[in-house]
């Protein structure tokens, strides 16, 4: 597959190794490859399940393909590559699909989650550019650009829809324990030791560069579908003159947040859900995405500041 989202998450996943010793064991099964520029893996119990391994495969490389050809910012023949370029190119169901999700959340984040907010990362160095320190004059113009819908950037969205996407393929043909894992993660049921699947968060530091070495949480599902995305500006950052840039733009403003957050992971019941929110945290800051975690029973976070990790009630470590 090709190239075209900048993987983001930072989680580790405890798998089990050991196999049940048991005649009426699950299977559990792996696909996995590369996809969304970096690699994925698809871990499902195929007990009970007619389609062959093959066929699973084969259907999951089906949607990594739709996404890359009509998500992409990279992939220049895709269907947003070509809008935003100017073309005239009909919209297909799944780009009007995440189009109007990301509106949907756009508009109960008051407009600090926006995926027009492309020309906005442009100016600043972080998009599809190499431009850095704009003047005002091109962070007004970069604005109004976005006030416009002229350029759609969903990079804050598609993983997490992708993982989404990938479960529903799997639902459709009977599968129920699963752990979907494309950068960001979507799963469900149980893990082969018959547990819930259990994410650990790394701590966002320098020199922590193993995953599972040093976590800041551990969450464990438990059996439900789940999303989990983490977001972060701990390794996204350029610094000028002695002053540090986060690749975090806040579009409402078209300037570089400066608060202390440094990595958001949500869960919530969908990794669509999960992946919007974790952009929208790292926005607004630690105060407000505490204040949205615990005024929404549905989810649960692990906020990392320079001054240390705060969990909801559903991590532990």
């Amino acid at each position: 597959m090709c190239k075209y989202f900048a993987v983001k998450t930072r989680l580790f996943i405890f798998l089990a190794v050991l196999p049940l010793l048991c005649a009426c064991a699950p299977r559990y099964e792996t696909v996995s490859g590369y996809a969304q520029g970096g690699t994925f893996s698809v871990r499902y119990n195929a007990s009970g399940v007619k389609a062959p391994v093959s066929e699973i495969a084969a259907g999951i490389d089906s949607i990594l393909l739709a996404v890359d050809t009509t998500l992409s910012g990279y992939n220049k023949k895709s269907i947003l590559s070509r809008r935003n370029a100017g073309e005239e190119v009909e919209l297909s169901d799944m780009f009007r699909d995440i189009e109007s999700i990301s509106e949907h959340y756009r508009e109960i984040t008051g407009g600090a989650f926006d995926v027009a907010a492309g020309p906005l990362f442009d100016v600043w160095g972080f998009g599809f550019t190499s431009d850095s320190l704009p003047s005002e004059e091109r962070i007004a113009e970069a604005i109004e650009r976005c006030r416009r819908r002229e350029v759609l950037n969903f990079n804050a969205i598609a993983q997490g829809y992708t993982c989404d996407l990938v479960a529903d393929f799997l639902h459709r043909n009977g599968v129920k324990d699963m752990l979907v894992d494309i950068g960001e993660i979507y799963c469900e049921g149980v893990n082969p030791k018959g547990l819930g699947w259990s994410i650990g968060i790394d701590t966002p530091e320098d020199g922590n560069e193993i995953p599972g070495a040093k976590l800041s949480g551990i969450w464990r599902s438990d059996g439900r579908a789940h999303g989990v995305v983490t977001s972060g500006n701990y390794r996204k950052f350029y610094i000028r003159d002695g002053r540090k840039y986060a690749h975090t733009i806040d579009p409402r403003t078209g300037r570089p947040v400066e608060h202390n957050l440094l990595s958001a992971t949500v869960v919530a019941p969908t990794a669509t859900e999960a992946d919007a929110l974790a952009t929208f945290f790292m926005v607004v800051g630690f105060d407000e995405a505490r204040a949205w975690v615990e005024s929404h029973d549905d989810l649960e976070a692990c906020l990392i500041t320079t001054d240390g990790p705060w969990t909801s009630e559903g991590f532990y470590l």
